[in-house]
């Protein structure tokens, strides 16, 4: 029988190691929870997230709330009908992938075969095949391996070693999108001398299309030296001007030296219309070409199409344009879905709607003067381009090109003006862009015209629904930015003369503004530390900004450009011709010396008010002094001081200071003492103002000249003489003004001393406890011996 003694023991030890490990097992826990803490993401923490939360992130995401923007600055697009049908295709897409193997082949391969037979059927392309791609680049990229691995046919064996026996040469117009032969020969690995930028019409033709003749020249130069050509990329549609080359004349000479003809630009779709332009048709007898459908249908997330023809199958199976893999076919599947939901006649309602907006605005700017357009044909340009230039022409009359426009001027003038214009036309891009945002217009950079306007419908209609009355709301805001422009223009040149003969007013020439000048206030003072005058300067330009801007006036202040732009300096933007010029520049440069001389009053003030407590230091100083040689030394001590006080009393007069600001001395009180009232002095009077004040009309705004009509049709402004409309008149200072101007000469040292706190908080309450801090100690010592006397008494 086991002895309860030794049982008891065994229990409490069994408690006891249960107690430690339950203990040991908790930190162990406590570590794995810190551990996980840790290295695992926040969102990926615990049994995962409802759907609802991931949903609410993702809205978050769309709407910039969690990067602190403004949710209501940021306007989600507008998807139509036919865009849910595209984002219902990537969901089926997935669905798809799951199914068993042979049936996903049959599914894939049909949507495939169908959509590639749409497509060539919709854009007259016979007997080709396609490939489906996310980059619209990708297609150009893979037809470019298909034609090395035709042209060399030991490249699938030796590699790139055979490139070096005759290098390939891929030749692609200046007028093209910018850096694609670039991106095309890092993706092949082949040297930049691989890549032959052919130039555009100098001379005759469209200066955006190809020079024909010269890339014949360029190609015999390459055979010569024992290159081999390999690809011609033309243009249905430069990304610029909408041009379209030459292709059917390309076309000839691609068969002429066994070289690849790829077609790409936004033409091409106006090959699904009935009437089609013969340059643009050519491009259907090209070896290849891209479709990039999403923009012209208003289809989102749908991949970009190249078509192409070629008989050997293996080799576009090696170059990547097929593939073995079912899931890549399922590409295809948000156009073929959407492609049966718009139908032929929706396709062909959206580009003929896309080409009759083009036609619209072409023909309204037509009817516009200093509006140039750059089309290639008047007739089915999709793409219109318009630029804002100085030549006046009549309605009705022959256009001509900007750079005839400008060929006769001087160089220097000619790059000064043209910068100068382009400049203008980037802020017209601008405005129209915020005026009419359904519209889709942007600015574009042409070698040859400069700056321009360009209207796309066939690259915005769809997506941004723009309608006919988008495109005449669109030359509406215009019409009115037309005279603005042009009054800017016009009272540059009055705004320079008047800033030359304005004192204290530097004109800076900054052809990159958008408006009637830029100007900088000199300051009057003489101040030879550059860092003290570099901050004075800037001090007074943001001060002067600020209240130029506070007036009620209808222009354009601001500091310039966030980068680029010239320091403390005033930018006007654009002005109307009624603005009158003198007054404007008079009104710049009578604020920036106010604030100036206001900047300078200040100083001098706190200046002089130092001065003056040094000075009353030093004269209390020498009052205790004298007072000490005249009562000798007993009487400072206080016992027996008192005592000699009773015995002879002193007659001491009391002495105070005042400070006076006017003079910026420091007096003294004797007769203010014996008086019994406090001398002010002379105020001077103050200083009339003179201001040139105009007649205004009610809701007249400022630096604007009265119109003729409104002044005909008032009888009082008829009847008013001339002096009274506008004359100089002197008006009383201003309530910060009078306070500077009715200080009076004298600030007693008392009680009744004070500097107005409401001005200038900071400096002057210091000064005002100094200088009270100076009068106690002054009638301390000077009314001692009266004190001493009442205290015998």
């Amino acid at each position: 029988m086991l002895d309860p003694a030794l049982a008891e023991m065994g229990k409490n030890l069994n408690d006891a190691m249960k107690l430690l490990e339950d203990a040991q097992r908790d930190v162990d826990e406590e570590q794995d929870k810190k551990f996980v803490r840790k290295d695992i993401p926040g969102p990926l923490q615990g049994s995962g997230q409802d759907m609802g939360s991931i949903l609410q992130i993702v809205q978050n995401l769309m709407q910039g709330e969690e990067d602190g923007g403004d949710p209501t600055c940021q306007r989600i697009q507008h998807v139509g009908e036919q865009g849910h049908i595209a984002l219902l295709g990537h969901s089926l897409a997935a669905y798809i992938s799951v199914l068993e193997k042979e049936r996903l082949r049959r599914v894939t391969t049909r949507i495939l075969s169908d959509t590639t037979l749409w497509l060539c059927r919709l854009f007259r392309y016979e007997n080709g095949s396609a490939y489906y791609h996310e980059d619209d680049r990708e297609g150009l990229l893979k037809v470019c391996r298909l034609i090395i691995h035709s042209r060399y046919d030991d490249y699938i064996t030796e590699g790139f070693n055979v490139l070096t026996t005759k290098q390939p040469v891929i030749y692609i117009s200046a007028a093209s999108r910018p850096g694609l032969g670039q991106y095309l020969c890092n993706q092949l690995g082949l040297p930049l001398s691989s890549f032959c930028s052919v130039p555009c019409n100098t001379m005759f033709g469209s200066q955006h299309q190809m020079d024909v003749a010269l890339l014949d020249r360029l190609i015999k130069d390459d055979v010569d030296s024992g290159k081999l050509p390999l690809l011609l990329v033309a243009n249905a549609g430069t990304p610029g001007a909408g041009h379209t080359d030459k292709i059917g004349r390309l076309k000839e000479l691609c068969n002429q030296y066994s070289m690849w003809l790829h077609v790409e630009g936004v033409n091409l779709a106006t090959l699904v219309l009935g009437y089609v332009n013969s340059s643009v048709l050519a491009a259907t007898k090209s070896d290849s070409m891209t479709l990039t459908l999403g923009p012209w249908l208003g289809l989102p997330a749908v991949p970009a199409v190249t078509l192409y023809r070629h008989e050997d199958p293996s080799l576009s199976l090696a170059a990547g344009l097929t593939s073995s893999q079912p899931v890549e076919k399922l590409r295809a599947l948000p156009l073929w879905l959407s492609l049966q939901y718009l139908g032929h006649d929706g396709i062909v309602e959206r580009i003929k709607h896309a080409s009759q907006l083009s036609q619209r605005l072409l023909g309204n700017l037509k009817n516009l003067n200093y509006i140039r357009t750059s089309v290639e044909d008047e007739l089915s340009s999709p793409v219109v381009v318009f630029r804002f230039t100085e030549l006046q022409v009549k309605p009705g009359t022959e256009q001509v090109s900007y750079t005839s426009q400008t060929s006769a001027k001087p160089d220097s003038t000619n790059n000064n003006q043209r910068e100068l214009y382009d400049t203008f036309n980037r802020w017209l891009g601008e405005q129209l862009a915020q005026l009419v945002p359904a519209s889709g217009v942007d600015v574009v950079e042409l070698e040859d015209e400069g700056t321009c306007v360009r209207f796309s419908p066939l690259m915005t209609a769809a997506v941004l629904g723009t309608k006919v009355e988008d495109t005449d709301h669109l030359v509406e805001c215009l019409k009115a930015k037309i005279p603005v422009l042009n009054s800017t223009l016009e009272l540059r040149e009055e705004f320079k003369n008047e800033v030359y003969r304005t004192a204290g007013l530097t004109y800076i020439e900054d052809l990159s503004w958008p408006g009637v000048g830029v100007i900088r206030y000199e300051l009057f003072g003489e101040e030879h530390d550059p860092n003290k005058r570099q901050a004075e300067v800037e001090k007074i330009s943001s001060g002067l900004l600020k209240k130029l801007k506070e007036l009620d006036s209808d222009l354009l202040f601001s500091s310039g450009p966030e980068f680029g732009g010239e320091k403390n300096c005033i930018y006007i933007g654009m002005v109307t011709e009624d603005l009158d010029m003198a007054e404007l520049v008079e009104t710049i440069a009578t604020m920036g010396r106010e604030i100036e001389e206001n900047s300078q009053l200040l100083e001098n003030m706190t200046e002089v008010v130092r001065r003056g407590i040094q000075e009353a230091e030093m004269q209390l100083q020498k009052a205790s002094e004298e007072k000490l040689m005249e009562e000798g030394v007993l009487r400072q001590i206080p016992l027996v001081g008192s005592v000699l006080n009773w015995l002879s009393p002193v007659q001491a007069s009391l002495k105070g200071r005042t400070f006076s600001l006017a003079a910026g001395s420091v007096e003294s009180t004797e007769t203010t003492y014996a008086t019994k009232a406090q001398n002010t002095g002379t105020t001077p009077p103050p200083t009339p103002t003179i201001i040139r004040t105009k007649h205004r009309h009610p809701g007249q705004k400022l630096f604007r000249r009265s119109s003729k009509c409104s002044e005909a049709g008032s009888e009082a402004g008829s009847l008013a003489p001339a002096e009274e409309r506008e004359k100089e008149v002197q008006l009383p200072a201003t309530a910060s003004d009078k306070q500077e101007q009715e200080v009076p000469d004298e600030v007693k040292l008392s009680e009744n001393s004070q500097v107005d706190s409401k001005e200038e908080p900071d400096d002057k309450s210091k000064l005002t406890e100094s200088l009270d801090e100076v009068k106690i100690q002054d009638n301390e010592q000077s009314s001692a011996h009266t004190e001493d006397t009442e205290g015998l008494r």
